[in-house]
């Protein structure tokens, strides 16, 4: 089984910052508890744009850790945001 690497960037209009500013550090500690998380880096390069870098033991971890983020805080509170990622099997 290959690992899952993801990397890319989210962004986010002024108006929605805060809120997104807010729950970055919970949806991190989430992310990095899971198994098959090797890495997990997000953080915001400038006002609005959110880089995230993550890899995963394999696709299945991959695919657990999407399921378990669509059904998060994270999620209700981004996931109407513009992303712009690319998803490689390593």
């Amino acid at each position: 089984m290959s690992a899952v690497q993801l990397t890319g960037r989210m962004t986010a209009p002024p108006e929605r910052c805060l809120e997104v500013r807010a729950a970055m550090a919970e949806h991190i500690r989430l992310t990095r508890a899971e198994p098959g998380c090797l890495y997990f880096e997000l953080r915001e390069t400038e006002d609005g744009v959110f880089e995230v870098s993550e890899l995963f033991q394999s696709r299945d971890a991959f695919d657990a850790h999407q399921h378990r983020t669509r059904a998060s805080a994270w999620f209700r509170i981004t996931g109407d945001l513009p992303r712009d990622y690319d998803v490689a099997d390593l």
